[in-house]
C-alpha cells in the first residue's frame, strides 16, 4: 500500500496516467458540493456575481422605458482614502431619463435608501436595474431589495465599460460637468449636492433634447456614418411611449409647464459656486500634497542605497 489514503501500485498508475480531462470528470461532483457549501461562508460576492445574468453591449432590450443602467461616481479629488460622497447615477436605455443620488459613502444602508428615492421619484415603473459587478450593487441586501419589488436584475461584463454606455455617458456629461472634480466629503457638500443633482435632473429630463442612434450609413466615399433620431427630450420621449396613464401625463405637462429653465439655470449656478467655495481650497491643498509626498517619494527611489565606505 502507498500513500495515507492506502491505494495499491496498480491505482497509483492509473492515476498517474490519467488526462486532465478525465480528472475533471472525476472531481466535478466533488466540486460543485464544495461550491455549494461555500455560497453562504467562504465566496458569496463570486458566487452572487455568477448567479445574476450577463448583459452584453447590442443585447436586445425592451422597447418601453423602464430598463435603467446604473453606476456611483466617487467625488473623491486626487484620492479615493477615507469617507466621500459618491453619487448614484440611473440612466434609462430608451428615454434617457436620468436620475442622479447623492450618497454619504457606498454602505449597503445608503445604497438602498439611495435606490427607494429613485423608484419613488422617477414617474413610471423600473423594470430593470443593470449594474457594473461592484460590491455597492452585488450584494444580498441589494438584490433581495430588487427581488421584493420585483425589479429584473443583470450585470454588465468585467471590464467591459461598452457594456454601460449609456450611463458612463451620463457620469461624464452631467455628473463630472456638473459637479465638477472636486472632493467633497463633509455634510454639508453632501446637502448642497443633493440639492443641485435635484435641480439637474429636472433640467435635463425636461428641457435637454438627445439624440439616440438607430443605424449605420455610408458616406460618398464609402465610410461608415452613425445615424441619430431625433433630438427630443426624455420627458418627449417618455410621453411619446404610450406606457402612461392620462393622469400620469397630465401631471408631467404641468410640471414641465410650471418649471423655469432660467430658473433652473440660475439655481444650478448657485449650487455650484456654494461647492467650490466649500471644496476647491481643501482639494487643492490634498493635490499639493500628494504630489509632495509622490515627489519625496521618487527621489529616494532614485538615490539608490548608500553604503559607509571602509
Amino acid at each position: 500500500m502507498i500513500g495515507r489514503a492506502g491505494y495499491s501500485q496498480k491505482i497509483r498508475d492509473e492515476l498517474l496516467g490519467m488526462s486532465a480531462s478525465t480528472i475533471d470528470r472525476y472531481l466535478k461532483e466533488a466540486r460543485q458540493s464544495l461550491e455549494l457549501r461555500g455560497i453562504s461562508s467562504t465566496k458569496p460576492g463570486a458566487l452572487l456575481r455568477n448567479s445574476i445574468k450577463i448583459r452584453k453591449a447590442g443585447d436586445e432590450i425592451a422597447d418601453e422605458p423602464g430598463f435603467f443602467e446604473r453606476y456611483t461616481v466617487a467625488h473623491c479629488g486626487p484620492s479615493l482614502k477615507g469617507e466621500l460622497v459618491r453619487t448614484l447615477t440611473l440612466t434609462d436605455v430608451n428615454t434617457g431619463w436620468i436620475h442622479l443620488e447623492a450618497l454619504q459613502n457606498n454602505a449597503r444602508v445608503h445604497m438602498l435608501k439611495a435606490l427607494d428615492s429613485a423608484i419613488e421619484t422617477i414617474p413610471y415603473q423600473v423594470q430593470d436595474l443593470d449594474c457594473d459587478n461592484g460590491s455597492e450593487f452585488i450584494n444580498r441586501e441589494v438584490i433581495n431589495w430588487a427581488s421584493s419589488l420585483d425589479v429584473f436584475f443583470t450585470r454588465s461584463r468585467p471590464y467591459k465599460k461598452n457594456d454601460q454606455a449609456h450611463v458612463e455617458s451620463k457620469n461624464n456629461h452631467v455628473v463630472r460637468k456638473y459637479g465638477f472634480h472636486y472632493r467633497y466629503d463633509t455634510p454639508k457638500e453632501l446637502k448642497v449636492l443633493r440639492k443641485l443633482w435635484k435641480t439637474v435632473c429636472l433640467r435635463m429630463n425636461l428641457f435637454t433634447p438627445t439624440r439616440k442612434p438607430i443605424g449605420w450609413n455610408q458616406d460618398s466615399v464609402g465610410r461608415r456614418k452613425r445615424v441619430y433620431d431625433t433630438p427630443a427630450t426624455p420627458l418627449d420621449r417618455l410621453l411619446a411611449s404610450g406606457i402612461l396613464s392620462r393622469t400620469q401625463i397630465k401631471e408631467l405637462q404641468q410640471l414641465r409647464d410650471s418649471t423655469n429653465p432660467a430658473e433652473l439655470t440660475r439655481d444650478i449656478l448657485r449650487y455650484q459656486a456654494i461647492l467650490t467655495d466649500l471644496a476647491r481650497t481643501p482639494t487643492e491643498v490634498l493635490t499639493i500634497s500628494m504630489e509632495q509626498n509622490h515627489a519625496k517619494h521618487k527621489a529616494l527611489l532614485t538615490q539608490g542605497i548608500k553604503t559607509r565606505s571602509a
